[in-house]
């Protein structure tokens, strides 16, 4: 009989990033090209299930909200020569909930 039942944990990639996750959980990353309440599948490296870890397995994960990140700053200037910069960044990120994991078997 195939069936799916929950595993603990999984190792999915996203943008570029690995990450580690667990079903419920939401994360920060890097702006996804999905709309805001899409449901999408990323590329699952690894499953963990008890204290094994296999291959292949399914998450499906859905974008919550897009989002800027924290303002960050930066002032630069050298004494004496009256030279200064400023300059200013936002990181474009998406939040994304994990809303189910599994493994096949």
């Amino acid at each position: 009989m195939i069936g799916r039942h929950v595993a603990d944990y999984a190792v999915i990639a996203l943008g570029g990033k690995q990450y580690r996750v667990r079903e419920g959980e939401r994360l920060l990353v890097d702006r996804l090209d999905h709309e805001e309440g899409a449901t999408f599948a990323p590329t699952v490296l690894a499953i963990g299930d008890g204290g094994t870890l296999t291959d292949g397995g399914s998450v499906t994960a859905r974008v919550e909200e897009h989002l800027l990140g924290k303002k960050i700053r930066v002032f630069t200037y050298k004494p004496k020569r009256n030279s200064r910069k400023s300059r200013g960044h936002r990181s474009r990120l998406s939040r994304v909930v994990i809303e189910s994991l599994g493994t096949r078997g």
